[in-house]
């Protein structure tokens, strides 16, 4: 079972969806509390919250205090770093700036959510709601897989090619 000492969400402003999931995933009861972050690819100055995160947030309960957004950088990322993106794009930009990340995954990939998480911005405060709401069901999943440990980036156990397991079979 992979345990991880930082998990990172990232997206491109790094001030919206990936605010979000950081927040939520921060409320689950894991076996192991990570460090948990949101990171943006294009982040030419700390920028706040998107207002309309800020407002869905708040409604949840949650207090996003002076939030500022930050780039992801190579310092964030270790061998027990997990980093999270929302689709296959973002994946592959990462992946185009950090080619030796360990894990790097979209997030449906490991939830087990069949379609990515869709990007509100620029959209009526409704799309960010129901973003969050998919976020919500997404990092619940996640978090499950990471108290499982169910990963599909385990290696098994060491496993011989004797797949009788120490019995002798019998042919009739």
């Amino acid at each position: 079972m992979k345990e991880f000492e930082r998990i990172i969400f990232v997206g491109r402003s790094g001030n919206c969806r990936e605010v979000m999931a950081a927040e939520i995933l921060k409320t689950k009861p894991l076996w192991r509390k990570p460090e948990i972050l949101a990171r943006g690819l294009v982040v030419l100055f700390p920028e706040p919250l998107n207002q309309k995160v800020e407002a869905i947030m708040t409604g949840k309960g949650f207090q996003p205090g002076n939030y500022m957004s930050a780039q992801l950088e190579e310092d964030d990322i270790t061998e027990s770093t997990l980093v999270l993106t929302f689709e296959q794009s973002g994946l592959m930009k990462v992946r185009s700036k950090f080619p030796d990340i360990p894990y790097l995954y979209v997030l449906t990939d490991l939830s087990g959510d069949e379609l990515e998480i869709l990007d509100p911005t620029g959209q009526d405060l409704i799309t960010y709601g129901i973003c969050y709401e998919t976020l919500e069901k997404s990092v619940s999943k996640l978090a499950t897989v990471l108290n499982d440990g169910t990963f599909p980036f385990d290696e098994p156990d060491d496993v011989s090619d004797d797949d009788d397991n120490g019995c002798e079979t019998v042919e009739e």
